[in-house]
């Protein structure tokens, strides 16, 4: 009888244990994915496109990371789902120098080894009404100056020779975002339009 009664008390004890511990061991398979960020989101340059393809591809091994210059490679941690590892930048933090070390060093297809100018980790946008020469509250001009590609990246409007205009060439890397010195950053890195690219 006794027995009986020390049998039950544990196996409730043991029921009760197990219901209360599920939560956690399911919060990690019911924590959604955190939402890819409308703007200063990328991947390093020669990235495979399709984010799901990059993902599947990227086995985490950090060296692109290790090779890169302004260390401005870091790695999902916590962001739940599949992206835990993989390589990303953001460029209000440190951008990208195009130097092509990680495709160089990347051991899978998940980075590409392609000419500087064909990279494309998307394409600068400018906040029009709030960049300083655009509102007509100041001279500028830092985005011009940094960009790696000149004039193929960003220019200044031909109508007024402080206001930048981003060029069709530009390859999303960053560094006009990273510069900026208006403290909303009016320029931001966003995906670039599905239709072709023109110079």
């Amino acid at each position: 009888m006794e027995r009986r009664s020390i049998l039950q008390k544990s196996s409730a004890g043991l029921a009760l244990l197990g219901v209360s511990a599920l939560p956690f061991g399911l919060a990690s398979f019911l924590t959604p994915e955190r939402a890819r960020a409308e703007r200063n989101y990328l991947r390093p340059p020669g990235a495979l496109k399709d984010d799901a393809n990059f993902i599947t591809a990227c086995i985490g091994c950090g060296l692109c990371g290790e090779v890169c210059p302004p260390r401005c490679i870091k790695f999902h941690t916590r962001d739940g789902g599949t992206q835990v590892n993989t390589p990303y930048i953001d460029p209000t933090e440190k951008a990208c120098i195009l130097c092509d070390k990680c495709m160089d060093v990347c051991p899978t297809n998940a980075l590409t080894k392609v000419a500087r100018t064909k990279i494309d980790m998307g394409i600068a946008r400018i906040d029009r009404t709030a960049c300083f020469p655009w509102v007509d509250r100041g001279v500028c001009g830092a985005c011009v100056t940094v960009c790696p590609l000149g004039k193929q990246g960003i220019t200044f409007d031909f109508a007024n020779i402080y206001r930048p205009v981003i060029k069709n060439g530009c390859v999303g890397c960053g560094l006009c975002v990273e510069v900026c010195p208006h403290p909303s950053t009016p320029i931001w890195i966003v995906e670039r339009p599905t239709q072709s690219r023109s110079t």
